[in-house]
């Protein structure tokens, strides 16, 4: 039998073989893996999305969120208040922790030594990237209840010089997860003795931490398989891990167990490709169960959530990706 496409049809395979033929040949290495030659992919094992239990939130909750800053920072992932409530003060892409007086942005701190020109404001967070290794990304951001002090989690020189993998540094978070690289760690870090130990290794993406309001122990994301893991800090299973949740999602950080997604699995390739991500927040319980559930689910104001704050029945909501800080009125 004879098989006739039209003209529109032919167009469209012929420009779908090209493209796919242009990839693969990359003469431009315009393809996010080439300039790693010795890229390794490994095999990433998670639960399909239908398999994973799953509420969703019909109200789309997180388009109610007010938009603060826009446009005055970039990438704002961890958002955190003084001891005395002063703040915000976030970390942004070049490389800045800055602090809200109330009335403007002022600069706190930096945590590169090596800024010149080239950390300037620039059109977008996705922008610094290059760069990062310069100018510093601060990434996480805690304030020590006892002492007052800041504590900055930076990329590359901050508290302590400690990236998502072995092989690959922030920068190349895209890199990390085409490939499934399996050489994250989670450390412990001693102030006193100025000395990190590695607690957990051979993590696909690890990130974000969170200890438990006891102290028993303490979750963090592994990113790739989409998971909280859990490791014990006393008791009999001390030293241990074990798997606190399955999410239909990829985690980016911990706050005392809210959780932010900033996209669903199902889009998670398409994300990469560039289709249109949504921003989730959900909450949980110390035992491990799901709680609450907010969403954006269009990205008409949540696109992306890298941190929650949750400060006086407000929910702050920073993302490495947008120009701006959301509020959401719990």
């Amino acid at each position: 039998m004879a098989l006739f496409l039209s003209p529109k049809a032919i167009t469209l395979l012929f420009f779908s073989l090209s493209l796919a033929l242009y990839c693969s040949i990359d003469p431009f290495h315009h393809c996010a893996i080439s300039d790693f030659p010795n890229f390794v992919s490994h095999e990433v094992v998670s639960p399909r999305p239908d398999e994973v239990p799953w509420e969703r939130d019909s109200q789309n909750s997180l388009q109610k969120s007010k938009i603060l800053f826009l446009n005055q920072v970039q990438g704002p992932e961890s958002v955190a208040f003084d001891s005395l409530g002063r703040g915000p003060y976030t970390g942004v892409a070049d490389g800045r922790v800055l602090f809200w007086n109330g009335q403007k942005w002022i600069d706190f701190a930096y945590t590169s030594s090596n800024r010149s020109e080239i950390c300037d404001p620039k059109p977008s967070a996705l922008s610094y990237l290059r760069n990062e290794h310069i100018c510093g990304r601060p990434l996480g951001l805690r304030f020590d209840k006892r002492t007052g002090d800041l504590y900055i989690a930076d990329a590359y020189m901050g508290l302590l010089k400690v990236d998502s993998s072995i092989n690959y540094q922030r920068r190349n978070f895209l890199q990390l997860v085409f490939s499934g690289d399996n050489t994250g760690r989670v450390l412990k870090y001693d102030p006193i003795a100025k000395k990190a130990v590695v607690l957990v290794s051979n993590l696909q993406f690890p990130n974000g931490v969170s200890i438990s309001k006891d102290g028993s122990f303490f979750v963090f994301c592994e990113g790739d398989i989409g998971s909280l893991r859990r490791y014990w800090l006393k008791g009999e299973k001390a030293g241990t891990t074990d798997v606190f949740a399955f999410l239909p999602g990829h985690p980016d950080n911990l706050r005392m167990f809210i959780l932010r997604l900033p996209i669903t699995a199902r889009t998670h390739y398409s994300f990469q490709i560039g289709l249109r991500p949504h921003g989730l927040v959900v909450k949980y319980s110390p035992e491990g169960k799901l709680m609450q559930v907010l969403e954006d689910s269009e990205g008409k104001v949540v696109r992306s959530v890298s941190e929650v704050e949750e400060k006086d029945g407000k929910l702050w909501l920073g993302s490495v990706l947008m120009n701006f800080v959301a509020v959401y009125d719990l």
